[in-house]
């Protein structure tokens, strides 16, 4: 049996052939779903969130997804596209790429350079772990909204803002629990709290409610604040859309010349 050999410029050609053409993907707004995956209403939350976060923060974050990369890898596509929209602002380069690839499994997201001190790889490749499962069930407008809620409240607060409909970050974060034992006190001092005031309401039935409440409210504002300041993926998952957000004030005017140098993760699904 002959076996054909190719030179390598026909490699090339031929690998060229394969790849994804985002040069005929054009941004429609700040949501592009080239796949026709995404149902009407979380395309129009995405749209509105990411036109608020720019508003807010001036960084633009850009959402697209795509049915296949035609065997290219995602990283190549991702910074191509990210290149070619010029998402984010020139000079400072304030630009996010979340991209899903429906047939491959893939995601990406690509960061710009002036963004890449707040979103390192390693937190950019936590928050494609987190949002997985929501992935795998098929949900890819919920899964692309948690991940849009995680960068964009990162975002915002490294730049001292507050979202519409979150609060307002802390001058300053407490100091982080080292151990155990605090926390450990803090729950004693709840549980003679709510047997002292059984005490004083006389051991009436009517007065157990009330105090489970109270004693609720202040574990649940204890053990839910979050360590670092930015939230996690662990106990309550994702916040849900809130439906403060608007997209009043303007809607996409185009991206404006951003670049990046490849930062960001991948991950498979």
């Amino acid at each position: 049996m002959r076996t054909v050999r190719m030179a390598p410029a026909a490699l090339l050609l031929a690998a060229i052939a394969l790849a994804l053409d985002t040069s005929k993907l054009q941004p429609r707004g700040y949501v592009n779903d080239f796949a026709g995956v995404l149902d009407p209403s979380s395309a129009h939350a995405l749209e509105s969130y990411c036109g608020n976060l720019e508003r807010a923060t001036g960084a633009q974050m850009a959402i697209v997804t795509v049915k296949s990369l035609a065997d290219e890898p995602i990283e190549d596509a991702a910074n191509r596209l990210f290149q070619q929209w010029g998402i984010g602002k020139k000079g400072t380069d304030e630009g996010i790429l979340l991209m899903l690839a429906i047939q491959d499994r893939k995601q990406r997201a690509e960061v710009g350079y002036g963004l890449e001190p707040v979103i390192t790889d390693g937190y950019a490749g936590s928050v494609l772990r987190g949002i997985r499962p929501i992935l795998r069930q098929g949900n890819y407008g919920g899964a692309l909204l948690a991940a849009a809620q995680e960068f964009g409240s990162r975002i915002a607060e490294s730049k001292g803002v507050a979202l519409p409909g979150e609060q307002a970050p802390r001058a300053a974060s407490p100091a982080p629990v080292q151990d155990g034992g605090s926390i450990w006190g803090i729950l004693v001092a709840i549980i003679l709290f709510g047997l002292f005031l059984r005490l004083i309401s006389g051991g009436r039935g009517g007065g157990g409610s009330g105090t489970g409440f109270l004693g609720g409210l202040l574990l649940g504002n204890v053990l839910g604040r979050r360590r670092d300041g930015y939230g996690g993926f662990g106990g309550g998952g994702f916040g849900g859309y809130d439906s403060g957000w608007s997209a009043g004030g303007g809607g996409f005017g185009g991206f404006g010349g951003g670049a990046s140098g490849g930062g960001g993760a991948s991950s498979g699904w």
